[in-house]
C-alpha cells in the first residue's frame, strides 16, 4: 500500500467499500454492546438503590433520571454533529481537515456544555416541581442531581470522542470506551452505596467517576491511538462555527424532544403515586437496555452514511438504509418475545410490587412491540442528520414527543398508569412509518441537490478553509 495521503485516506474511509449490511451489523453490534454498558450503569444504580428497601428512593432516582435525560440528550446532539462533519471529511479524502474539524467540534462542545450547565443548575428544583415531584422524594431527587449534574460537560466531551472513533470506523475501540463505564459502575456503585454507606449520595458520586473514566478511555483512543484531534486556531473556529451548528442545533433540538415527551409521561404517571413512578423508572431503564441495538443503529448508520455521502456513493446510501431497517425489525421482534416471556423475573429483580409490577408487565407484554416503529424513526433521524436534512429530524422527533404523546397519554390516563404507557407506545407508530417514507423520498432527491452538482461538500468547510492551509499539529 502506498504511503501517500490519498491511499492513507482510502484506508480511513472504510465504509465506502465492502458490504453495507456487514458495516451496519458490525457497527450496530459493537455500538449496542457499548450502549448496553452505558445503560447498564443506570440499571445497576437503580438496582442497588432498590436494595435499600425504600420505594421513595427509587422514585427519586426516577425523577432525577427524567431530568438528567435532558443533559444526556444534549450530549448526544453534540456527538451527532461531531461525528457527521468529521466522517464526511474522512469520506471525501481530507485527512488534515478531518483532524481540525474534530478538534474544533470538541472545543465547541465543551464551551457550550459548560454554559448550559450554568444556565440550568440553579433551576433543578423548579424542574423537579414541573415533573410532579413532591415532599421527601423531591428533596432526595434534588440532592442526587446537585451532585451528578455538574459532570454534564465531562459526559458531552466523552461522547464526542466516542463519536470520533465511530467516524473513523473503529467500532471495536468505541465499544471498549463504553464498556469501561460498565466496569467502573460494577466497582464503584456497591463500594460507594454500601461499602462507604453513602446510599443515594454514593450513587450520585459514582456517576461522576464513571463519566471521568469514560472520558479518559475515549481520549486515549481518539487522540493517542488515531491522532484524530488537531489544535484549532481562531480562523478554524470561526470557519467551522456555522457547519457545526447547522447540524448540532437541530440535532440537540431533536434529542431534547424525547426527554420532553418522557417528562410529560412522568408527570402523568406521578398522579398515581410513588409506586407508579418507581415502575416507570424501571421501564425507563429497561427500554434502552433491552433495545440497545435499536438505539445503537442511529449512531451506527450515521458514519456509514456520512462517509459514503462524502464519497458521492449514492447507491450505498440506499442499501445502508434498507439493511438498517431489516436489522431493526428482526431485533425488535426477538427482544419483544424475550421480554414477554421473562417479565416476572424482571419485576422480581427490582422488588417491584403493586403499580410498579403492573407497569413492568404491561410494557413487556404489549408496549415493547412499538419499538419496531421507534427503530424506524431512529434510523430515519440518523439519515436526516447525516445527509443534510437535520431540520426534518427535529420535526419528526418533536412531532413524536408532542402530537405522538400528549393526546394519547391524556386519553390513556383514564385507564390508569398502564393506559399512560399504552398512549406513549401507540403514538410512535404513525411517526415511525411517516419518517421512513420521507427518508426514502429524501434519498431519491439527494443527487439532484445543487451542492452535488458543483462538487461542493455540504455543511462542511470549503477547500479554501483554514483547515486546508497546512496547519495540523496535534493538540
Amino acid at each position: 500500500m502506498s504511503g501517500s495521503k490519498s491511499s492513507a485516506f482510502d484506508d480511513g474511509a472504510v465504509f465506502t467499500r465492502g458490504s453495507t449490511l456487514r458495516h451496519v451489523l458490525v457497527m450496530t453490534s459493537t455500538g449496542a454492546i457499548g450502549l448496553v454498558a452505558i445503560f447498564f450503569v443506570d440499571v445497576v444504580n437503580l438496582f442497588y438503590i432498590s436494595l435499600l428497601g425504600e420505594q421513595e428512593l427509587a422514585a427519586a432516582i426516577g425523577y432525577a433520571s427524567s431530568m438528567m435525560f435532558f443533559t444526556v440528550s444534549i450530549s448526544i446532539g453534540f456527538m451527532i454533529a461531531t461525528t457527521a462533519v468529521t466522517a464526511r471529511a474522512i469520506g471525501s479524502g481530507k485527512d488534515l481537515e478531518a483532524r481540525n474539524i474534530a478538534g474544533t467540534s470538541l472545543v465547541f462542545t465543551l464551551v457550550a456544555s459548560v454554559l448550559l450547565l450554568f444556565a440550568i443548575y440553579p433551576y433543578l428544583d423548579f424542574f423537579l416541581g414541573l415533573l410532579g415531584a413532591t415532599g421527601e422524594t423531591r428533596l432526595k431527587a434534588l440532592h442526587f442531581m446537585q451532585i451528578a449534574v455538574p459532570s454534564f460537560p465531562i459526559l458531552s466531551a466523552a461522547m464526542c470522542l466516542s463519536g470520533l472513533l465511530r467516524a473513523k470506523g473503529d467500532a471495536k475501540r468505541a465499544m471498549y470506551v463504553t464498556l469501561s463505564s460498565a466496569i467502573a459502575a460494577l466497582i464503584l456503585d456497591p463500594l460507594l452505596i454500601f461499602g462507604f454507606d453513602l446510599g443515594l449520595t454514593g450513587a450520585a458520586i459514582a456517576i461522576i467517576f464513571i463519566r471521568v473514566s469514560f472520558l479518559m478511555v475515549a481520549l486515549y483512543g481518539a487522540h493517542f491511538v488515531h491522532r484524530m484531534i488537531a489544535r484549532p486556531d481562531f480562523g478554524g473556529l470561526k470557519m467551522m462555527g456555522s457547519p457545526f451548528l447547522v447540524i448540532a442545533i437541530p440535532a440537540i433540538l431533536t434529542q431534547l424532544a424525547t426527554p420532553v415527551g418522557n417528562a410529560y409521561v412522568t408527570r402523568a404517571i406521578a398522579t398515581f403515586g410513588d409506586d407508579a413512578v418507581a415502575g416507570w423508572a424501571i421501564v425507563g431503564r429497561l427500554m434502552p437496555l433491552a433495545f440497545a441495538a435499536v438505539f445503537a443503529l442511529s449512531g451506527a448508520v450515521g458514519p456509514i452514511l456520512s462517509q459514503n455521502l462524502g464519497a458521492r456513493k449514492f447507491d450505498r446510501l440506499n442499501s445502508t438504509m434498507w439493511n438498517s431497517l431489516l436489522a431493526s425489525l428482526v431485533y425488535c421482534v426477538l427482544v419483544w418475545s424475550l421480554l414477554a416471556f421473562f417479565w416476572p423475573q424482571i419485576a422480581g429483580l427490582f422488588q417491584a410490587g403493586g403499580d410498579a409490577a403492573s407497569l413492568v408487565r404491561f410494557f413487556c407484554l404489549f408496549v415493547a412491540g412499538s419499538f419496531v416503529f421507534n427503530g424506524a424513526l431512529f434510523v430515519a433521524n440518523a439519515a436526516f442528520n447525516n445527509l443534510g436534512y437535520p431540520v426534518l429530524s427535529t420535526v419528526f422527533n418533536w412531532g413524536r414527543a408532542t402530537i405522538g404523546i400528549i393526546p394519547f397519554v391524556w386519553v390513556g390516563k383514564a385507564w390508569g398508569p398502564e393506559g399512560v404507557l399504552a398512549g406513549w407506545g401507540i403514538g410512535g407508530i404513525v411517526f415511525g412509518a411517516l419518517a421512513m417514507a420521507v427518508c426514502f423520498w429524501s434519498l431519491k432527491k439527494l443527487p439532484e441537490r445543487e451542492e452535488f452538482q458543483d462538487g461542493a461538500l455540504p455543511v462542511a468547510p470549503t477547500a479554501n478553509s483554514p483547515f486546508t492551509s497546512g496547519r495540523g499539529a496535534s493538540a
